[in-house]
């Protein structure tokens, strides 16, 4: 595959550096706002969005996003970080909860009425979630659109922005660690997020012998074991967070705490 130049332009890059740094001191201004109003904000929490905003921009700006391109096994990797490892950190930072701490009441009403919009309960949904995310990244391996995203650098900032945003509601609409309109039941979300996982690991198998148009068959068993026990590893985390949020639910005399 003859892959374009995807070295973003300056002017974007310099963007999407500015993005992250808003995102990271906006957070910590939440956070000393929260904290003279209430309770101490866990420093864990900080160190999850810090690291998570950090790790998606990486895959947009700077070496491992130039290098991704004209490699597959990178790709998966940056593939891995945009869309899995980065959106379980942003989720565990709790971002939703830090802002209706700190926000006056009267605003914190009209946030939560948008949290119950239909539309927000709609892409929510587990279902519809698990589809987006998993969904997604079959179309993306399974037909020419992986290969497209290197000819266009427009459908490439989609694809990584789809792949961001999916993987973010995947994490929030399975793990419940900030507000949610509706919350289903644990037996419910297990039984999606197995399916869900099965089948993103068929998907991971099925490039090991059907690479992507363009990527050679050594790359794309690599790449393949990348998406497969890299993607098992983070979801043994959601996972395990979901048992956790499970077991405190059932525990005698315990009820659910959230930070």
């Amino acid at each position: 595959m003859n892959h374009m130049n995807h070295m973003l332009p300056l002017p974007l890059s310099l963007v999407i550096l500015a993005a992250a740094g808003i995102l990271i001191i906006y957070y910590l201004h939440l956070m000393i706002m929260s904290q003279q109003r209430l309770r101490k904000w866990p420093i864990y929490r900080l160190l999850c969005w810090v690291t998570g905003i950090v790790m998606a921009t990486a895959v947009m700006v700077g070496p491992l996003a130039d290098r991704m391109h004209s490699s597959f096994i990178l790709h998966m990797y940056g593939h891995l970080m945009l869309g899995m490892l980065a959106p379980l950190l942003l989720v565990l930072s709790a971002p939703m909860t830090l802002l209706l701490r700190s926000l006056q009441v009267k605003h914190a009403r009209q946030v939560t009425r948008l949290l119950s919009a239909r539309y927000v309960k709609f892409i929510t949904h587990p279902v519809t979630a698990a589809i987006l995310n998993v969904g997604g990244l079959w179309v993306l391996y399974r037909t020419d659109l992986y290969h497209l995203m290197h000819e266009s650098l427009i459908i490439l900032l989609l694809v990584h922005l789809h792949i961001f945003l999916a993987g973010y509601l995947f994490t929030a609409a399975f793990v419940y660690i900030d507000p949610i309109a509706h919350r289903f039941s644990f037996k419910y979300r297990a039984i999606v997020l197995i399916i869900s996982l099965a089948a993103h690991q068929i998907l991971a198998k099925s490039l090991y012998p059907y690479p992507p148009a363009g990527v050679s068959r050594p790359d794309a068993q690599v790449g393949a074991q990348v998406m497969y026990y890299g993607g098992d590893l983070i979801d043994y985390a959601i996972i395990f967070l979901l048992c956790l949020e499970w077991y405190k639910a059932v525990r005698p005399g315990k009820v659910i705490r959230q930070q």
